[in-house]
């Protein structure tokens, strides 16, 4: 079972720069804020690649510049970066994006401000796929109501492993956000494996100021 990781690092920023201009604050893309030692971003893709993957794409899209200025220059030989052309498009269109330049069977699909989520998580969702009878027909999801064989998709976003063929079916054309699609997926079929946070911490998205704030505490 191959599995490569896509990090979608591609949007607008919208909310947090309103948060930042309302604070009177330095603006700056929530990618590369600070976390621990190194920038929100940074902290995402070190934990994606300790996970039991083949390799790693990030997708840009929206600040593309500002973003790579301010990470490292140690991912040359572990990451792929591409950029949307054109940048303004959708989550689904990113993911697309990034699914087109791999080609494991199956996909990590992980948002570039979700740097709580373990190394260990990871792995445990794609456990999941490898240890189940029809892995082509499940997605393996962090789970944010119940957990184990789930019973409705609602809510629910990255990360999470799919089979990367079938969900770029879903994904073409569509430009959206993730939870319609996951739920067009749930109502054909597939099982929904909720896998359990390793800490609340994991579960936070990083969309407004005091989001950040909650998650460097």
């Amino acid at each position: 079972m191959t599995v490569s990781a896509i990090i979608t690092a591609a949007g607008k920023n919208s909310r947090m720069r309103k948060d930042q201009i309302s604070r009177n604050l330095e603006v700056k893309n929530k990618l590369i804020l600070p976390f621990n030692d190194k920038t929100v971003l940074e902290t995402t893709i070190d934990n994606t690649l300790y996970a039991n993957i083949d390799e790693c794409i990030v997708v840009l899209g929206h600040y593309s510049d500002e973003i790579m200025d301010a990470i490292s220059d140690n991912y040359e030989d572990s990451v792929k970066f591409i950029i949307n052309n054109p940048c303004d498009v959708g989550l689904s269109t990113s993911l697309y994006h990034g699914l087109s330049n791999i080609s494991s069977d199956f996909a990590l699909c992980v948002t570039g401000d979700q740097p709580t989520v373990s190394t260990d998580t990871f792995n445990n969702m794609i456990n999941v796929l490898e240890k189940c009878e029809n892995p082509f027909n499940t997605i393996s999801i962090l789970r944010r109501r119940k957990t184990g064989l789930l019973d409705t998709a609602e809510g629910l976003g990255m990360p999470f492993v799919a089979p990367r063929v079938n969900l770029m079916n879903y994904l073409e054309n569509e430009d959206d956000n993730l939870n319609p699609i996951l739920r067009k997926i749930f109502a054909d079929g597939y099982t929904f494996y909720g896998i359990k946070e390793k800490n609340k911490k994991e579960l936070l998205n990083i969309n407004h100021y005091d989001d950040y704030l909650d998650v460097i505490k």
